[in-house]
């Protein structure tokens, strides 16, 4: 069966770039983010790499811990974390799995259950579907699920706009409307009565619609 949102994330032990960890020890009280690619020494994702490490500051910020996985060797990892810095400029520095027997990525649902072979004789087309991010919060739940195609490099500044409005709304009784971005107006949510809103957001709030509250927080 396919992971839901708000399905624990399975638990599993992996050797990576940092040392063997078990996932729900090493996210223990934390928000955690996998991203997955289909193979070492690609060319989009040693771009999405980079990214994820020019990005690191951002997702320490929000106390964000995050993880790479392909399905090759710790080894390969090791030696394209140097490619990786020589085209983005910036060091790796968060863990990357390696899954050599395709058990995270089949655990995760990112590749078909019936895959075989080792990563020496996979492709990055044999592995297509393994190009997925996962959002995990401190409850060890999944909150964000996204799988993109080969031939599209993924979009972190989205990524971390969609964790903004996670951590926003899991502390808040609002909902966060299209393009929102942090410091702007959110959306009362519907469950919430305007006598329960005057004493959750005492500031007020803009009824566009009887059902669209907008309320401006901080």
């Amino acid at each position: 069966m396919s992971l839901q949102l708000g399905d624990i994330a399975p638990d599993f032990e992996a050797d990576t770039t940092e040392g063997r960890i078990r996932l729900h020890d090493y996210i223990e009280g934390s928000w955690a983010m996998i991203v997955s690619h289909p193979k070492d020494f690609t060319p989009v994702c040693t771009t999405e790499l980079g990214a994820m490490a020019v990005k690191k500051p951002e997702f320490d910020k929000r106390g964000v811990k995050m993880l790479g996985i392909s399905v090759d060797s710790v080894d390969d990892h090791l030696r394209w974390k140097n490619d990786i810095k020589d085209v983005t400029g910036a060091a790796v520095t968060y863990p990357m799995i390696g899954d050599t027997e395709l058990t995270v990525a089949k655990l995760y649902g990112m590749i078909h259950p019936n895959a075989s072979g080792n990563a020496k004789s996979r492709t990055a087309a044999d592995n297509s579907t393994v190009r997925s991010v996962f959002i995990i919060g401190p409850d060890k739940r999944i909150k964000l699920i996204l799988t993109y195609p080969m031939s599209t490099g993924r979009n972190f500044d989205e990524i971390l706009r969609v964790i903004d409005s996670l951590q926003l709304t899991a502390t808040k009784s609002v909902a966060t409307p299209a393009n929102w971005k942090q410091g702007e107006d959110a959306i009362i949510l519907a469950s919430v009565s305007d006598e329960a809103a005057k004493e959750k957001f005492p500031q007020g709030w803009k009824a566009v619609k009887p059902y669209l509250r907008l309320v401006k927080l901080g």
